[in-house]
């Protein structure tokens, strides 16, 4: 194992590297590069203070200790043993700190996403709680100051939602929203039942993030692009325009529509985006299932059959299965405050990759 010292070597070594890189030429006229590399500079700059700042309260530290090792007063001793113990504490937070940044970070972290939500079984009751799964999705990007984009969507009369798409874009949406995807259930007595009866219904969110082009190459030849006008009841969310497209990309099946826009052109460019990420997304499994690796590095299996999380309107709780996490604060979470929840996803998966590369 790589001792410390040999670690801030190569940190050191690193930092020279991209300050060379970061000066060429050819990156400062190339400027997504330059921000990129700037950024990733910045990050490591911030992991050598951490990891210098520590190798010197290392270094303290062994001096104080040899200094209790000698005569000295009590008074002396006091003191000595006081600063031994806040120096123990500072070491501590920086190791904890060096050990969060060296964790290797989903680099798709800051992408825009593309967020499916579908009712499943429950009939009405499920495509109710889909609209109330989207509200809680559009609050909580407000809250963010993400913007989202409705692209297509099938309503219900009773203002249910059978399917829906949209797309969420603002740093850090994925990053944050990418523990949605599975099996949401609700418990709670239907609008339309008079019984009383509690009734369990689900909708099945997919959150995927949205891919560079360079990722994903898509031969014209392989679509099939259709227009059309626009229709059903879909109020703020669809334009009744002769705008509407539907892409279906051959060789998959996959199909995509889209029709919030007035424009033909703007309803296409957003109908690609979505579909250049689901390919991405088959192309991304197909590669997981070949090494059985699916989702290995993320809480739970994230599998579109699995139940994430339950709402329980008579109790007031939702309840996230994955961490066995249970709040009572049922209305604000679909008002949008879902930060609790997502905030112990993301210190779950941090403690697992802490794990990982044995920093725990």
């Amino acid at each position: 194992m790589m001792s410390f010292m040999d670690q801030i070597s190569e940190l050191r070594a690193k930092m020279r590297e991209l300050e060379e890189t970061l000066s060429s030429p050819d990156v400062q006229k190339d400027q997504e590069k330059l921000k990129r590399l700037s950024r990733e500079y910045k990050e490591l700059r911030e992991i050598l203070d951490i990891a210098e700042r520590l190798l010197q309260v290392e270094e303290e530290l062994q001096s104080v200790r040899e200094l209790l090792k000698e005569e000295t007063s009590q008074e002396d001793r006091d003191y000595l043993e006081e600063e031994q113990r806040k120096l123990q504490t500072l070491r501590e937070n920086l190791e904890r700190d060096l050990k969060k940044r060296l964790v290797p970070r989903d680099p798709q972290f800051d992408r825009n996403c593309i967020v499916e939500i579908r009712a499943g079984t429950g009939g009405e009751e499920a495509a109710l709680f889909a609209a109330d799964l989207f509200k809680m999705y559009r609050k909580y990007a407000e809250k963010k100051g993400w913007k989202v984009s409705v692209t297509d969507i099938r309503p219900t009369e009773l203002g249910g939602i059978k399917e829906i798409t949209f797309i969420v874009e603002g740093k850090g949406a994925y990053g944050y929203l990418r523990y949605e995807s599975g099996v949401h259930r609700v418990q709670r007595v239907p609008e339309t039942e008079s019984g009383g009866r509690i009734h369990t219904s689900a909708a099945t969110v997919v959150v995927l993030p949205e891919v560079e082009d360079v990722e994903v190459e898509i031969n014209p030849d392989d679509l099939r692009i259709e227009t059309f006008r626009a229709g059903g009841p879909g109020g703020q969310y669809v334009n009744m325009t002769d705008s509407a497209v539907r892409i279906t990309h051959l060789p998959t099946g996959i199909t995509v529509t889209c029709q919030d826009e007035r424009s033909q052109h703007k309803n296409k460019e957003k109908a690609l985006r979505i579909l250049k990420s689901r390919l991405y997304d088959l192309k991304k499994r197909e590669q997981e299932e070949k090494l059985d690796r699916i989702r290995r590095s993320y809480i739970g299996t994230g599998d579109r059959s699995e139940k994430i999380r339950t709402y329980n309107f008579p109790q007031n709780r939702v309840t996230d299965h994955r961490i066995g996490l249970s709040l009572h604060n049922l209305e604000e979470i679909l008002d949008g405050e879902l930060d609790p929840v997502i905030e112990a996803l993301l210190e779950e998966e941090e403690r697992r990759r802490l794990e990982e590369i044995g920093a725990i």
